[in-house]
């Protein structure tokens, strides 16, 4: 799973408190890793921080708040900081094996001469665990076509797995704007970003 801790468009003091709930989380959790984060200016600071971890986190999925005066702005007069947590379901990633592909042959048109709908020349490539198939006629020997079929299916899954890894970060990056103020799943106090019981 991975849990996005993010600042919205939250002022400065947001961006401290991703980060400090951030250290909170690393003790919390020894698994927890870094996924990728966007660093601010100031230091310890963030905008949004994804990590994952094989840990039970639902628990965790809402707003943070956090109650202080302001580290950067000392006049400031509001004291209520809110961040939101996340979870995303992580999209494994299809391999690609070829003992996972099955072939299929056919007959086909075209080039091919004295072999032209003849001899079964064209090849379908099946990725068995995806349903996903590709065809490729191209040749006059099935044994290139395999290979021709073969490749264009690596390139589909290659593909297919860059999508769901956009799409994924697109989605991730929308829950930016989703930032809700109020009911708050857990809250923090002061400086030291203490855990306030409710």
């Amino acid at each position: 799973m991975i849990l996005q801790i993010s600042s919205g468009n939250g002022p400065v003091e947001c961006e401290f408190a991703v980060g400090k709930f951030l250290q909170v989380l690393k003790k919390e959790f020894p698994d927890i890793e870094m996924v990728n984060g966007i660093k601010t200016k100031h230091a310890d600071c963030y905008r949004s921080v994804a990590v994952s971890t094989k840990c039970e986190v639902s628990h965790l999925q809402g707003t943070v708040k956090w109650i202080a005066q302001s580290p950067f702005r000392p006049k400031h007069k509001r004291k209520n900081w809110f961040i939101d947590v996340s979870l995303f379901e992580e999209k494994p990633k299809t391999d690609f094996e070829e003992d996972r592909v099955r072939f299929q042959t056919f007959r086909c048109g075209g080039h091919g001469g004295q072999n032209v709908n003849k001899v079964e020349t064209g090849v379908r490539a099946i990725h068995v665990p995806t349903g996903l198939s590709v065809e490729a006629t191209e040749t006059r020997t099935q044994h290139l076509n395999k290979k021709i079929a073969l490749d264009r299916l690596h390139g589909v899954i290659a593909r297919q797995n860059l999508n769901d890894e956009k799409l994924m970060k697109q989605t991730m990056w929308l829950q930016h704007e989703l930032l809700e103020r109020g009911n708050p799943v857990r809250t923090y106090v002061g400086m030291e970003f203490k855990r306030k019981n409710t």
